[in-house]
This record gives structure tokens, sequence and C-alpha cells, in this order.
């Protein structure tokens, strides 16, 4: 991330010590349960959904969101075209602010495999440019982290979804647009998404601006976890809480 808000690092590796005890339904519960685990048979049932429902309906139809206005312009997620947004994506992943969480640096190959693992899969994750007025300045993973292998490592409800971020170009940081467009994002899921109760996200614990743009975004820590490669801050924006933090 940049001197004051940039990229969170890419992925979904293993989480572990995040969560709520399931609740009666979306939002009604943000109490952490830090020692409960989903059982392998309710993982299996989660997974099924990939099955049984068009990669296309597992996020709601992120490319149909459209855009929003947030205080800082109008915003849009816009799925990844690879032919399209390749070069962009490369350029921005090689800058070493970016490079040094994400970890795709190099040619455009390496960037091409990681969006392609994405945009080849089944819709539990999908890869966005974010679009401010009118220029695209951000790259965006919306995932579902209940149907990621994330879901064995922390206690996660059906439709909890998984963001990551990383702000493009030097004249993008520092100016507080990573904090406003984390707050309008997550609450973009919530809107769009009446069946996820939260947005999660797992920055590295070094990336400190990081940390801090999801805490002004309205997320609040839940934990600090070891994960293979880094300790994470596990950060949560619960729509019970949305209105308050």
């Amino acid at each position: 991330m940049p001197p004051t808000d940039a990229s969170t690092d890419a992925g979904t590796a293993p989480v572990t010590d995040l969560g709520t005890d399931p609740g009666p339904g979306p939002g009604t519960d943000n109490e952490d349960t830090l020692d409960l685990r989903l059982p392998d048979e309710l993982l299996a049932l989660l997974g099924s959904e990939v099955e049984s429902v068009g990669g296309d309906d597992l996020l709601d139809r992120i490319g149909g969101w459209g855009p929003i206005a947030t205080p800082v312009g109008t915003f849009h997620l816009v799925p990844v075209r690879v032919e399209r947004d390749l070069p962009l994506v490369s350029r921005w992943m090689n800058d070493p602010a970016v490079a040094e969480f994400w970890e795709l640096a190099g040619p455009e190959s390496v960037a091409e495999e990681h969006l392609c693992r994405q945009l080849d899969g089944d819709g539990r994750s999908v890869p966005c440019l974010g679009v401010l007025d009118g220029t695209p300045m951000s790259y965006w993973e919306i995932y579902r982290a209940d149907l990621d292998l994330l879901a064995r490592h922390y206690p996660a409800r059906p439709h909890d979804t998984g963001l990551h971020l990383l702000v493009g170009g030097v004249a993008n940081r520092g100016r507080g647009l990573g904090s406003a467009l984390l707050r309008a994002v997550a609450d973009l899921v919530l809107d769009r998404r009446p069946a996820c109760a939260r947005v999660v996200a797992e920055p590295d614990l070094r990336n400190t601006p990081s940390v801090a743009a999801f805490l002004s975004a309205g997320f609040r820590f839940s934990a600090e976890v070891d994960l293979p490669g880094k300790r994470a801050a596990l950060m949560v924006r619960d729509r019970s809480l949305r209105d308050l933090l």
C-alpha cells in the first residue's frame, strides 16, 4: 500500500482465528468466536452451490452492479478482460510498493496466469478494474470467502464476501482514496448481495497503511493470524455495524 493508502495483499490464503458464531440471519451477531470451525460436511454443502448455480450468479453479477457515487467521484467496478486490461494490471503489479505484498511482479505472463485462474474458474472470484470518473485507477478481487479454502480456517457464514485492493499509480496514493473506496465497495457488496452479512479482508500486518485504510473504511480489527508467508490482520465489515463505523 502507498504511504497512506495503497494495495492490500493478494490471494486467498488460509486464515485462522476470525469470525462470528452463525446467527439467525445476516448481520445479527458480530461477536468473535475464535475457536469455531465449519465441519467438512457443511463446507461440502456450501461447495455444492458452485455446481448447482452458474458462475455468473455466485457474486450476484458484479458486471451489472453499475456505477455508484462516492465522496471522491463516480466509481464503477468493471470485470477484467485479459485482452484489454493485462498491460495495465501487469504494470501496476510491477510497482515496487505493490509487488512487496502482491508478489506478482515480472513479465505480463505472471499477471496473466493470476487473472486467468480466476476468469477460467467457476465465478467464486471476480477480478475487476476500479474506474473512478472514467479512469481505471485500481484493481480489485471480489470473492466468495465461504466457497474458498479460506472457509476451512475461520467460522464462515454463507455468502461471506472477501476483497483485495491495490491502488495503481503513485498519483492516486496518499490522498485518502483507498479508505473512501474500501468503504464504498464494502457497502456496495452489502447492497448488491443481500444474503451477505460480512465483508472480510486480511492485509499483511506489515502493511500498516493498508490496515489503517480498512479501519478508516469502517472495518473492525478481528485478530492477528498467521498465514503462509505473512502475519495478517483480519478485518471485518459487518452489515449490522455499517451505520455505526
